[in-house]
């Protein structure tokens, strides 16, 4: 059976979503492993499964198929092949060089036994030592390891499945993730889109392998339009590659290049701006007078017939989006409505909204004044709660990757 994706921006009517609800995963997460693993703070799990829960059902109340990623990464790992991948990856390169030989060994066999939805239980939620270390005989490793401490580490960042891949028109960008704690859930989102049977023979651009290019810096402004954000998380020779691909498949006329601050509370792009309108952008009101964007386009290819960027000097990004999107003026909405109101509900993940179709979004209800400021503009809100999802510094937008839109073209 033949299914439909394809996104060509960030505002046409949504129609298919990938999402992560909260799991045993983030039950892993204690006071002494919460920073390295990336999140402010140690979630109430059961309420935040709840929050994620309703906001799944607020998607399907307005008819958006929602798929869940620990479901396609199951009914992937039933494929042989896809279970070997992903057991060598998660035993191999730089983490699997800790492990030792006996513990390696010992963990190969032990992933091999597990049914698939075992297999994706260890695989996202990890294996501490003490669960293991008793029936591993040899091993250095687990005798000197902390009882407490991870053979292969959770991964509660899967929440935010825009990050490790994102749709572009009618192919699939699957992402390389720049901190160390996320680098996995790329081979996980990988083998979804090579092996499981709903994405069969789709095309993929970009791969986990190459340079840091994250889902959260990449905006869809309108069809052919595409802004990247630069700074902590993706790099330049990142942006370049992507935007490389992109004009080679004919899948962009332009790519905005944008830098953003290297600080944790902008992490991402679109921790400060958002799509809600085709030609309306929220954002934070601190960056929107000195964000900046350099406009590459395809030049003439260069003598190996590769395409070769012409790059623009760097502009007002308001400006440079217009220009690219063949519009007047990119209208921009402000999160809050003072600088002290602005700032709290930028960290509280005000700018990373969610829309549903054009002038339809969806925002954590804790951000009372920027969701003021979009209604007042004509863009109807659906709020959710967001008090516990919101530990790991990420809104709906972070944490939903659309595969399905209605075309804007």
């Amino acid at each position: 059976m033949a299914y439909d994706v394809g996104v060509d921006s960030e505002v046409g009517r949504l129609r298919t979503v990938m999402l992560h609800r909260p799991g045993a995963e983030l039950k892993r997460l204690t006071p002494r492993n919460n920073d390295r693993l990336l999140f402010d703070g140690i979630p109430w799990v059961a309420h935040a499964q709840e929050e994620h829960d309703a906001f799944a059902q607020a998607l399907r109340d307005r008819d958006v198929e929602v798929l869940y990623l620990t479901d396609l990464l199951t009914e992937t790992l039933a494929d042989p092949e896809a279970r070997r991948v992903a057991i060598e990856g998660t035993l191999t390169g730089r983490d699997g060089l800790d492990l030792g030989d006996a513990l390696r060994g010992h963990l190969r066999g032990f992933l091999d036994d597990a049914t698939p939805e075992e297999l994706t239980g260890h695989l996202t939620a990890g294996i501490r030592n003490d669960e293991v270390r008793s029936t591993v005989p040899g091993s250095l490793v687990t005798t000197m390891m902390p009882a407490d401490w991870f053979a292969i580490d959770p991964l509660p960042n899967l929440l935010f499945t825009r990050d490790s891949s994102i749709w572009l028109a009618d192919r699939v960008a699957v992402t390389s993730l720049a901190m160390p704690a996320r680098k996995r859930e790329t081979q996980l989102t990988d083998l979804i889109y090579r092996f499981h049977p709903r994405f069969a023979g789709e095309t993929r651009v970009h791969g986990h392998g190459l340079e840091h290019v994250e889902g959260g810096d990449v905006l869809l402004l309108a069809p052919g339009v595409v802004a990247v954000g630069v700074g902590e998380r993706t790099t330049p020779a990142g942006a370049e590659r992507l935007a490389r691909h992109l004009f080679e498949d004919g899948l962009a006329q332009s790519v905005l290049v944008v830098p953003i601050a290297q600080e944790r509370a902008t992490m991402h792009l679109d921790t400060v701006c958002t799509m809600v309108d085709t030609d309306k952008i929220l954002m934070y009101p601190n960056v929107a007078d000195t964000l900046t964007a350099y406009t590459l386009t395809a030049d003439e290819p260069a003598d190996d017939g590769t395409v070769r960027l012409r790059i623009s000097e760097a502009e007002p990004f308001l400006r440079a989006a217009a220009t690219a999107m063949r519009i007047d003026a990119l209208h921009h909405l402000d999160t809050g409505l003072d600088p002290v109101t602005a700032e709290r509900e930028q960290w509280d993940d005000g700018n990373n909204t969610l829309a549903l179709a054009p002038r339809l979004a969806v925002a954590y209800e804790r951000n009372d004044g920027t969701n003021a400021r979009l209604e007042a503009a004509g863009i109807e809100v659906v709020r959710i709660a967001g008090s516990e999802l919101g530990s790991g510094r990420g809104g709906p937008r972070c944490m939903s990757c659309p595969i399905l839109r209605d075309s804007l073209a």
